[in-house]
């Protein structure tokens, strides 16, 4: 069990491949208010393996996190955790006081549909960022290398260097050849290889605590999955901030800002 404080418990879960550790200066800027705990990496317990639709990976957010705490708590969730959050809260209710999402996009409809397709037939891998994670570099010298590396790439150039280097200490570990990546490639892919396709059921069955989101404004994977459903799903709760799908590590200070400006319009900000 987790004890109860006189702050209330947030809960965050992280995107896909980036360790909780890599959002250390996003989850600084909540921790004034809130009693902030993290999952440090999603789908690495061979008890709750990867499969189609994420089942396992939400019976490990509900049972050895959720089901620990002594209160219900907010859940605060970026891409893959987003989704994670919103079906565990779906599922029971009771842990959760509310959720906030960081660009995490509903698939529905003929989108769905599609995603469906693609993965009975093998097809998904050619369409999603799965063909990119499997042969993702994943060994260097030492950290140093690695940040090269990284800052190199346009998709981290971008965030601030105090960021990069939370993401290389939470995300490299001792290897015989120098250091390589915790979150492992063959996880990463399999993540994306089992995207739900079944998200239309939180519309008709939406989860009973409050829900927000928070995107950014160049965001390619919300883009890609339209706005319809997620609009449809949030209702009023649904904000764009500048940047794009990576916005807690791009903009850390502005993303926080909006969370919480999102969790006072669903009262779930403390007084």
């Amino acid at each position: 069990m987790v004890e109860q404080t006189a702050k209330p418990v947030l809960h965050f879960v992280h995107g896909n491949s980036f360790p909780s550790g890599t959002y250390r200066l996003f989850l600084e800027q909540l921790r004034d208010a809130y009693d902030v705990h993290s999952t440090d990496m999603v789908g690495h317990d061979p008890a709750y393996p990867v499969t189609d639709g994420w089942p396992c990976l939400v019976q490990e957010l509900i049972v050895t996190l959720l089901e620990r705490y002594t209160q219900p708590v907010v859940l605060v969730g970026h891409s893959l955790g987003g989704i994670l959050c919103l079906l565990a809260a779906s599922e029971r209710p009771d842990l959760v006081r509310g959720v906030v999402v960081l660009d995490s996009p509903i698939v529905a409809g003929w989108r769905a549909f599609l995603l469906r397709i693609f993965k009975a037939f093998n097809l998904d891998k050619k369409v999603s960022p799965a063909r990119f994670a499997e042969k993702r570099k994943h060994l260097w010298k030492d950290k140093e290398a690695a940040y090269q590396h990284f800052a190199a790439k346009e998709l981290f150039a971008i965030w601030p260097p105090e960021v990069l280097w939370d993401y290389i200490h939470a995300g490299l570990k001792p290897d015989p050849e120098g250091v390589t990546l915790r979150f492992t490639r063959e996880v990463e892919t399999a993540i994306y290889r089992t995207l739900p396709h079944t998200l239309g059921r939180l519309l008709r069955h939406p989860p009973q605590v409050p829900i927000g989101f928070v995107g950014g404004t160049e965001s390619v994977e919300c883009r890609q999955a339209g706005d319809f459903y997620t609009k449809k799903l949030m209702g009023k709760h649904y904000t764009l901030i500048q940047g794009g799908h990576l916005i807690p590590m791009e903009v850390p200070l502005q993303t926080a800002a909006a969370v919480r400006q999102m969790l006072t319009e669903l009262n779930l900000y403390p007084k």
